[in-house]
């Protein structure tokens, strides 16, 4: 009967032990697997549609955008900024190195590329030696903590932390590095969305970054008159 209960226990403790192996089905990727490859694969995109959203109040000056952008740096969207207190909206069209903007009244007017890059260049998203590539380059103690749904896609969600320097051309205005969130598609690799706590106190929130329609076809065009 001992003998029996021990070689019960000695069963028990290996089904235990083989159900908990890092190279099981389920097994979750390593974090720094994940962030490498989704990196490689962000250096390949040509066009991407992107979303900027706010929630609370982060020390940044950027409070929500959204638009299409390209490869070859022209981009088309809307950005609200936070001037003195007050929410400015503005519509944007960046062709070649001229900005053409407006506000909710009159029409269009211009600027240069580099006026444009003291509010945000959009632009920088998918450069590969200062966008999203080398943000998850970047990045350090990144852990893979689970597999969820972002819209219809499957992705990963990695936890890590992510310096200021990397994140600056991407969120203007940021002064420090986030320890945040990034969920990266299964299938293709790719960024789906960032969300990065900043701030402290009553001066904090999250800046939340999503990208879809991945090489779709983008044309821009200034706009007419």
């Amino acid at each position: 009967m001992l003998r029996a209960l021990v070689l019960l226990l000695l069963f028990t403790a290996a089904a235990c032990s083989g159900s908990g192996d890092s190279g099981g089905a389920n097994a979750l990727p390593a974090g720094q697997e994940v962030l490498a490859k989704a990196a490689e694969a962000m250096k390949s995109v040509q066009t991407v549609g992107f979303t900027i959203a706010t929630e609370g109040k982060p020390p940044v000056t950027v409070r929500s955008a959204d638009g299409d952008l390209t490869r070859e740096g022209d981009a088309q969207g809307k950005i609200q900024i936070e001037v003195l207190g007050a929410l400015q909206e503005l519509e944007f069209v960046l062709v070649g190195d001229t900005v053409h903007f407006k506000g909710p009244t009159g029409g269009f007017q211009k600027m240069t590329r580099e006026q444009l890059r003291q509010v945000y260049d959009p632009s920088a998203i998918l450069d590969p030696e200062k966008g999203v590539a080398n943000l998850l380059s970047t990045a350090s103690n990144p852990k893979t903590e689970a597999e969820e749904k972002i819209g219809s896609a499957d992705a990963y969600r990695v936890a890590l932390s992510l310096p200021q320097e990397a994140l600056a051309p991407l969120v203007p205005g940021i002064q420090q590095g986030s320890d945040g969130q990034v969920w990266i598609d299964k299938a293709s690799n790719r960024l789906l969305k960032a969300s990065l706590p900043l701030g402290q106190g009553d001066a904090s929130g999250t800046v939340v970054v999503t990208f879809a329609d991945y090489d779709a076809p983008v044309t821009i065009k200034p706009p007419a008159g």
